[in-house]
């Protein structure tokens, strides 16, 4: 059906306009040849690893192979136990499989993210590496977590593929561990046009390592130092990248506007709730999500009238069939199971107008009038 809110912001971020002016581009480098690990993605690398405050960046094919490469660079493997949480998507736990390892889970806490204060009581002789999850554009308390971290001599990689630009403090989200993993897929707050990732570290042992299992363990074209993989960033995505990396200031603030103004209609209406937030925390609101009451019905009623809600996610993960061999068992996560049954996703993205943020707000009224 044709919608009056989109979801999707694509066609208008790439209009013709725009797509004309990557064309461009485009064009340009094409005639390079340097298609693989080119000048325009170091160029995308120091200004992804400027604009979050960290030393390195590497270019990966995808935010799930920046997860899984910081873990293999961390030397996870069979036998080992990774920490992390119930409520995300499969890639954070399938990257963790991927190297064999074992997803030791822990419950959420009312903002999504990972219940900090379970990590402890988790952790074993087998417990090789911690990933927290800034899910949504919210923020896992992370210093509390680097304290826990640092007394067990553990490290952490961070899951911000749903986070650029959030912010502890001043501090961005993916640089408060060893690495930090982003995404950059087309629904991203900074995307180009396909898959690819982006792993950011301060540690200059950690980038040498990862600089190599990125390309086949390549230390040049004819030494193959350590085994590696193919998960190199095409460059052609890098030229899209810098395209847009100087507009990401502008589609954090406006989905950041676009979220306090729901916030302060939303708030209301008795039958919502809106998740906490921090004064001392910048949220991105990769996803805007509250709570409702009779969420499905609402989903269903905002369909009908045009609105293209989705709910993230109604079964969680650890419910999927594709991890019962580890043994978790529904109401073993409360709160994750709790979360969802009652959020929702409504649009926030930086091309709604003024009137379409009122027009979810007055359909969201009429239904709990009715």
């Amino acid at each position: 059906m044709s919608y009056k809110v989109n979801w999707s912001y694509l066609p208008k971020q790439f209009n013709d306009k725009n797509i004309r002016d990557i064309l461009k581009l485009l064009s340009k480098f094409v005639p390079t040849g340097d298609f693989t690990l080119g000048k325009p993605l170091k160029e995308f690398e120091e200004k992804f690893a400027q604009m979050v405050g960290a030393k390195h960046a590497l270019g990966v094919n995808s935010g799930t192979d920046a997860i899984k490469l910081s873990l293999k660079a961390l030397n996870v493997g069979p036998g080992d136990e990774v920490i992390t949480t119930a409520n995300t998507f499969i890639a954070t736990i399938g990257a963790i499989a991927e190297m064999y390892a074992t997803p030791i889970l822990v419950d959420c806490t009312d903002n999504f993210c990972m219940d900090v204060n379970q990590v402890e009581s988790k952790i074993t002789s087998k417990t090789k590496a911690i990933v927290p999850v800034n899910l949504a554009g919210q923020m896992t308390d992370l210093p509390k977590l680097m304290e826990i971290a640092k007394k067990y001599n553990l490290p952490i990689v961070e899951d911000s593929c749903q986070c650029i630009l959030g912010n502890i403090e001043g501090q961005c989200a993916g640089t408060f561990g060893i690495t930090g993993a982003f995404s950059l897929h087309p629904l991203k707050n900074l995307n180009v046009w396909g898959d690819g990732g982006m792993i950011v570290t301060n540690d200059d042992e950690m980038y040498d390592k990862l600089s190599l299992l990125r390309n086949h363990g390549l230390r040049d074209r004819d030494t193959v130092e350590i085994m590696g993989c193919n998960s190199r960033l095409d460059t052609q995505q890098a030229v899209i990248g810098n395209w847009l990396i100087g507009q990401v200031d502008f589609i954090t603030d406006t989905r950041i506007k676009n979220a306090n103004f729901l916030d302060n209609s939303l708030k209301e209406i008795p039958e919502i709730i809106i998740p906490p937030r921090f004064s001392n925390r910048k949220l991105v609101y990769h996803l805007y999500m509250v709570h409702a009451k009779n969420r499905n019905g609402l989903y269903d009623f905002l369909r009908s009238e045009g609105i293209q809600v989705k709910i993230h996610y109604p079964i969680p993960v650890y419910q999927q069939p594709a991890i019962a061999k580890y043994g978790y068992k529904k109401g073993d996560f409360p709160v994750t199971d709790s979360q969802s049954n009652s959020l929702i996703s409504l649009p926030a993205h930086e091309h709604l107008t003024q009137d379409q943020l009122q027009y979810m707000i007055d359909k969201i009224t009429d239904f709990y009038r009715k």
